[in-house]
This record gives C-alpha cells, structure tokens and sequence, in this order.
C-alpha cells in the first residue's frame, strides 16, 4: 500500500478523540502593579468562573493565530495594540481530567505589552478585566488555569533575569528607574537604585542611549533623567538575578 492509498483508508475514528485549545496569560503593568488579563465565562463548562482568554484551535490555523485570535476576541484588543503585545508559547497541559468536556490539551502562551486598555469581552464571555495578580486569589478560577498562571508567573519573572523582556513594558523611550520600576513590580521587591543603575549599564547591548533626556527632574527637583532605548542583546549577560537568587548564587 502506497502513502496516497494508507491515506485514503485512514479512519481518525478509530482513535480516541483529543481536541487542543490556546490559552492566553497576558501580563502588563497598571497603576504601578502587575496585572492579569481575565475573562468571566458565560457558559458550562465553569460558568460564572473567572478564566484565561483561550479557546479551541481552529483546524486552519496555527497555535500562534489561535492565541492570538482568542486574545482579539476574547478581549477586544486588535490593530496596533495586538501588534504591541509580545507573545510566546509557555507549555503544554494535558491532564486528562482538566476539562469535563472531553479529553483537551492546552498550549499556554505567555503575552506582555505596556499599557494595555480596558478589555471589551467577547461573545462567550460575560466580562473582562485587567486583575492585579495580587487579588488572584480572591477569584474562582476554571479548569487547571491556576497552574498555568503560576507557572506563567514564574517564567515571566525568570526571563527579567536573563533576557531584555522588561523593555517590553515600556514606551520606545525610557529612563532607567522606569525600568528599575518594571522590575520591581514583577519580581515584587525594592531594588538599590545604585546598583541597578550600575548593573543595567554593565550589560552589554541591553540598552542604548538615546541622547536625549528627560523634560524635566524627578519629582523632587534634581537633573533631568536620561534616555534610553532598548539595545540590541537577546539575552543578558551578566544576568540580573532576583534578590533572592543572588543570596543563593554567592
């Protein structure tokens, strides 16, 4: 039997049947704290529970398109402001009692952009907000989606220490206690603006000088901040760690 005759007599029925979802974790910075996207479901399963912008992949597309269509509509976002949003694949969840539904695996993808708007929730969905990870667990959460959040979080705060992904929260231009501020938001712990300053410069290709400087001086007076660009490196080398982590690396 040829390839094209094997084909031809393929049953996927014979199999068991899978179905594969995206899930959405987007992150951004608002009022100086790090938020979640979530959705409030309209429908069973877990109606009334608040979950990740997600749903079921469409058989022409990608795990990338699926993501990315769910967080348009699922949230509203779209033109310029998905183009903004930096996108990944976090990992795959398949316990097989994970949906009531049938057996579904997910691919989780984590997502970070700078101030985002209020989300408009889509047609499944009764409501949308932008929730501080802090009031997580104030929240009822459908399906295995507590695992993936902090799984999610922990990636996110990870790649702080060895890539540029920071730069990701702000405008093209940027001061360094902006991005001081970025860092302690998602790591959740004061930095030595001393220190920081120092390390960030020391790292090469993670930013560059624009030249110019900021309009005016902090808030109490002082010499106008310079600027600076995201530079050219994909991952930092020396790594900022996280507080804690140093106390364990020396």
């Amino acid at each position: 039997m040829n390839e094209q005759e094997f084909l031809a007599a393929y049953d996927p029925r014979a199999y068991p049947s899978v179905a594969v979802t995206v899930d959405v974790v987007a992150l951004t910075i608002r009022d100086d704290a790090l938020h979640l996207l979530l959705i409030r479901r309209g429908e069973a399963p877990f109606a009334g529970h608040w979950a990740l912008p997600g749903g079921f992949v469409r058989p022409d597309e990608d795990l990338t398109a699926g993501a990315r269509r769910e967080l348009a509509e699922e949230t509203g976002l779209g033109g310029e402001e998905l183009r903004r949003v930096h996108l990944e694949q976090l990992g795959s969840y398949g316990a097989p009692d994970r949906d009531p539904r049938m057996r579904v695996v997910s691919i989780a993808h984590l997502a970070f952009a700078p101030d985002l708007p209020d989300p408009a929730a889509g047609s499944d969905a009764d409501e949308a907000i932008w929730l501080p990870v802090t009031a997580l667990t104030s929240r009822q959460l459908a399906f295995d989606h507590g695992r993936i959040i902090d799984d999610a979080l922990e990636r996110a705060r990870s790649k702080l220490e060895y890539t540029p992904l920071a730069t990701r929260f702000l405008a093209a231009e940027f001061t360094i206690s902006e991005l001081r501020a970025v860092y302690e938001t998602v790591w959740g712990h004061p930095l030595h603006a001393g220190n920081f300053h120092r390390k960030v410069l020391s790292v090469p290709g993670f930013v560059e000088s624009t030249g110019a400087s900021t309009e005016r001086g902090g808030a109490r007076g002082g010499p106008r901040a310079r600027l600076y660009r995201a530079g050219d490196a994909r991952l930092l080398h020396p790594a900022l760690l996280r507080p804690a982590r140093e106390e364990t690396v020396r």
